[in-house]
């Protein structure tokens, strides 16, 4: 009896070994078979590298123009993909506050971390980000911006990379033509051939007129045939821009556009004002591709349309335009420099411009797999959208200190209106320009950069 009260309690004692080492395994435990480590398991194990690599999540804010907020929004989904860690708040101002309003949050402290813009609108407030280091640890391709990029140079310090490339294009309405019975407009037209075939498209009178050409009220369209030519606003002879202005107020004459004065007073958008269908040739930017292609597909456009190159002047080759590249900057003060850099690389990258490009914005960046989605599968006008891809380009002006704030908005604005106005000669316009280019701004960075002779 002993023996078998010994026995028992040997198997006993051993059931019970076995049943704590399975409720332990249960439990989480270490045993022979269980993997589990770290914070998991209750042991002394580590984190699993991929958790200790996992980057640390952020958040930017960027701010872009209106027009281009609903694109970057939908680019936006792809780079997440790419970077889950870097969350972006996109915001955007009305474009007649953007600068004012940009300015004034930078200036808060509380500003964005990245912001679309010209950069000669906002190399003066000294909160740019030189870009070069970041570009070479990245590694970054550049070779698809051409010669934008060396235009994104500052004192030799790259400031921003461009994510669209506003080129000027002229638009006109096949039907307006078809009506007349007169061919189409050339890619290869001088401004002499432009004006004559303005006048031939211009008729009626009041508001069933229609104008055979529209110029915006801005003084990049009066000057627009001497930049053509290669010569800038900060050159010291300004005798093209003369030549320019005088054929402007040519055209006013002819009747064949609407006047600087109505056009200024009414507030007159080249882009709403073809829009309505009685305006035969529009010299406009790419940018209303886009919204004329919005137009279509709500049912508010009725016509025929297609672009060709802007006229050219007698010497100069066919299909030169000028171009006007909005770019991303970097705020200097960010605490962010490398997620803010992903955000810029990526959206001005050739990932990101196949979805500027897809709704017909030129972009910045161009290569095969770019031009394909800006050209798309021929469903969607214009017919001949490949000339944005075949345009020579000039920049409207000098992508430089002070040239849009003081050259532009305080001189070339004021005179030339003066002059389209009745207010005072070509020639005293140009006088006065020249000599305040040289009084206004050439005193404070003739010694940075070499004028034009």
């Amino acid at each position: 009896m002993k023996k078998i009260i010994v026995v028992m309690s040997a198997i006993i004692l051993l059931l019970g070994l076995v049943a704590g080492c399975g409720a332990e395994n249960e439990s989480g435990g270490a045993s022979e078979n269980n993997t589990t480590t770290g914070s998991e398991s209750g042991s002394e194990g580590t984190t699993s590298d991929s958790e200790s690599q996992k980057p640390e999540e952020v958040t930017i804010r960027a701010a872009v123009f209106p027009g281009d907020e609903e694109t970057f929004k939908i680019a936006y989904e792809d780079f997440k993909k790419q970077y889950p860690h870097i969350n972006v708040e996109i915001d955007s101002f009305p474009i007649d506050k953007y600068y004012e309003k940009l300015r004034l949050e930078l200036g808060g402290g509380s500003g964005y971390d990245v912001f679309a813009g010209q950069i000669d609108s906002m190399v003066d407030s000294d909160m740019l980000l030189p870009l070069d280091d970041l570009i070479n640890e990245n590694n970054t391709d550049v070779s698809g911006y051409g010669t934008l990029y060396d235009s994104m140079r500052v004192n030799g310090d790259v400031v921003g990379l461009p994510y669209r490339k506003s080129n000027w294009m002229m638009f006109y309405n096949k039907d307006l033509f078809d009506a007349k019975g007169v061919d189409y407009p050339s890619d290869d037209m001088t401004w002499d051939d432009f004006r004559e075939l303005a006048k031939q498209m211009t008729s009626g009178e009041g508001v069933d007129k229609i104008y055979g050409a529209y110029f915006p009220h801005w003084a990049q369209a009066w000057y627009l045939p001497a930049v053509q030519t290669g010569a800038t606003i900060i050159d010291k002879d300004l005798t093209p821009f003369k030549d320019a202005l005088q054929y402007r107020m040519d055209l006013e004459s002819d009747g064949s556009i609407m006047s600087w004065t109505e056009s200024k007073s009414t507030k007159t958008s080249g882009g709403s004002y073809f829009q309505k269908g009685t305006l035969a040739m529009n010299i406009y930017g790419d940018w209303l591709v886009a919204s004329l292609r919005k137009a279509e597909e709500e049912g508010k456009l009725s016509f025929d349309w297609d672009v060709a190159p802007i006229p050219h002047p007698e010497d100069v080759a066919k299909n030169t335009s000028l171009a006007l590249p909005v770019t991303l900057m970097i705020n200097k003060e960010t605490e962010q420099q490398q997620a803010a850099f992903e955000f810029v690389q990526f959206m001005t990258g050739e990932q990101g411009a196949e979805h500027f490009a897809s709704s017909g914005i030129l972009t910045g960046y161009m290569s095969d797999k770019v031009k394909e989605a800006y050209i798309g599968d021929g469903s969607q006008k214009p017919e001949n959208i490949q000339y944005f891809l075949e345009t020579k380009e000039y920049s409207e002006y000098p992508m430089l200190p002070g040239v849009r704030n003081v050259i532009i908005k305080t001189i070339f604005v004021p005179e030339g209106e003066l002059a389209l106005i009745g207010q005072q000669t070509i020639d005293e316009t140009i006088e006065i320009i020249t000599e305040r280019v040289q009084d206004e701004w050439a005193d404070e960075f003739e010694g940075l950069y070499k004028l034009g002779n």
